[in-house]
């Protein structure tokens, strides 16, 4: 592993409205490089369950369908780990744009009940235009 372990996702900022989920982010060196850890994930309790394959190797505990915890194996020279650690921050520091998530979030948990992918893709845009405008200055 070469870019440490990150506390990401919504319980990572103070006072964010969250599900009681952990997200932690590994960095690492490759993909391919990272399935050398997966046996001692497993030992510690972690379930693997492919998804994003192009992105990441993701880890849930103890179930896909009760988690609490959510491990992501990505590359540190991928614009999705940069922007994960970037987004993160940005909550953290800039308590207006963490408000304005927080009521995106709110509603689409209603709109989207039963459907984590939609609920994952529907902020998407938001998060876009919030690195953007990060980006610009």
């Amino acid at each position: 592993m070469t870019g440490g372990i990150h506390h990401v996702g919504s319980t990572s900022v103070p006072g964010l409205d969250a599900k009681p989920i952990i997200d932690i982010l590994v960095g690492v060196e490759s993909l391919v490089g990272s399935r050398a850890c997966f046996a001692a994930l497993t030992e510690l309790g972690y379930v693997y369950a492919p998804y994003r394959l192009d992105e990441m190797h993701w880890f849930c505990k103890p179930s896909p369908i009760r988690r609490t915890h959510h491990l992501h194996l990505v590359p540190t020279g991928s614009q999705r780990y940069r922007e994960e650690l970037v987004f993160r921050d940005l909550l953290r520091a800039d308590s207006g744009v963490a408000r304005e998530y927080v009521a995106l979030k709110r509603r689409l948990a209603r709109q989207f009940e039963h459907d984590r992918e939609a609920y994952a893709e529907a902020k998407s845009g938001f998060i876009r235009i919030a690195l953007d405008r990060r980006a610009a200055g």
